[in-house]
């Protein structure tokens, strides 16, 4: 909530904020306050609060609250009753699912991401590629519970044919750790504790502590970026206003910047 500045009574501190505060509420014309809860794919953490800077410069009576987890996480929440707007997913499963449960009033794809292989700054397993990946001693993906761990596995299964049989095996047996989300799998590469990870290009892009190794564009999955409005949103007219922005001009530039692909990304269906 904003409050006008120079609005000064002669009263003790917390009696005058709380007279101020009553007083804006009651001022004629004015529109009230909206607070838009947004519920976001961790992938999206960067590129979230460009758009909520943007967005809220645009509509400065619209405060945007994102909160920012696994998409399998997310979407258990709001199953559960959590009070939220809207709800973006790094992967159409998790917002159909909710859909087939009566909980989306409005949903479409805006983006696209691919994923991306990362290393230390320093290399240690001197990898050159995802060729390299069964060099690696310490290999950190997402669980499979989450969006980057099945499009991992999906690439991984692609992988086994373009490398030749046993790859994806090999590969699997690097594996020391599946993370419930992609930034705790990036975590692991900042700090040294994994000689690589694979995370969305988006991610990778957003670290200077990681470096990037080429994945073959041929079997690098796209994962596909879904936003909903919530059939129980208390503010149905903010959450559309809040997709309308993701999909316009402005927004897809600010995507663009962050990594993301949002050429030729159509509506879905509700």
């Amino acid at each position: 909530m904003r409050v006008c500045a120079g609005h000064r009574l002669g009263l003790c501190a917390g009696f005058c904020a709380g007279l101020a505060l009553a007083l804006l509420a009651c001022q004629p014309g004015r529109p009230a306050p909206v607070t838009l809860n947004v519920y976001a794919a961790s992938s999206l953490t960067e590129v979230g609060r460009d758009l909520e800077r943007a967005f809220e410069s645009a509509h400065p009576d619209i405060d945007v609250v994102l909160s920012f987890a696994g998409s399998q996480v997310l979407q258990l929440q709001i199953e559960s009753g959590a009070q939220a707007d809207v709800f973006a997913s790094a992967d159409a499963a998790h917002v159909q699912a909710l859909a087939d449960a009566g909980l989306v009033a409005r949903r479409e794809r805006f983006a696209q991401g691919e994923l991306a292989l990362i290393v230390p700054l320093d290399n240690p397993a001197k990898l050159r590629s995802l060729a390299d990946l069964p060099s690696a001693q310490r290999l950190v993906i997402g669980s499979a519970a989450g969006p980057v761990g099945r499009y991992t596995r999906e690439l991984l299964t692609l992988a086994d044919t373009h490398y030749g049989p046993g790859f994806e095996a090999a590969v699997s047996a690097r594996v020391v750790s599946s993370e419930s989300n992609v930034r705790l799998a990036r975590a692991k590469v900042e700090l040294g504790e994994a000689d690589a990870a694979i995370v969305y290009r988006s991610d990778a892009q957003a670290s200077d502590r990681v470096r990037s190794l080429p994945i073959p564009a041929e079997i690098n999955p796209r994962a596909d970026y879904v936003m909903a409005i919530l059939e129980a949103s208390p503010e149905p007219a903010a959450a559309a206003l809040w997709l309308s922005f993701v999909r316009s001009t402005r927004g897809r530039e600010i995507l663009l910047a962050r990594g993301f692909l949002v050429a030729a990304i159509e509506p879905l269906e509700s």
